[in-house]
């Protein structure tokens, strides 16, 4: 995959990223994403919705249709797991180094 401008991913676009595997309205994705940081990241309805607004227009997410007109829904389309994947890879070699290092010099 060619490297994508907002590549690597912020914290906020992992986390909205990772919570969106599953159907969510835009409350649920903030509650998710503060229950999966254990309490650690808290995002705010406006670094939310520009983060939604920017996956959305890259076409890693996409919005589902619901009954009620004032509740967006959002999922994470095929697009969205591979940048997923991507940076799994990407933070997975990148903790290799850690403990590469911790093993070798003790960090």
């Amino acid at each position: 995959m060619k490297k994508h401008k907002l590549l690597p991913l912020t914290e906020t676009m992992h986390y909205i990223l990772l919570a969106v595997r599953n159907p969510l309205h835009g409350y649920a994705i903030m509650q998710e994403v503060e229950v999966m940081s254990n309490g650690q990241v808290r995002i705010a309805a406006g670094t939310l919705y520009g983060a939604l607004e920017n996956l959305l227009k890259y076409e890693w997410i996409e919005r589902l249709p619901t009954e009620d007109p004032r509740r967006k829904v959002y999922r994470i389309t095929d697009e969205g797991l591979e940048i997923l994947k991507v940076e799994q890879e990407r933070l997975q070699h990148i903790l290799s180094l850690y403990e590469r290092g911790i093993r070798d010099e003790e960090i």
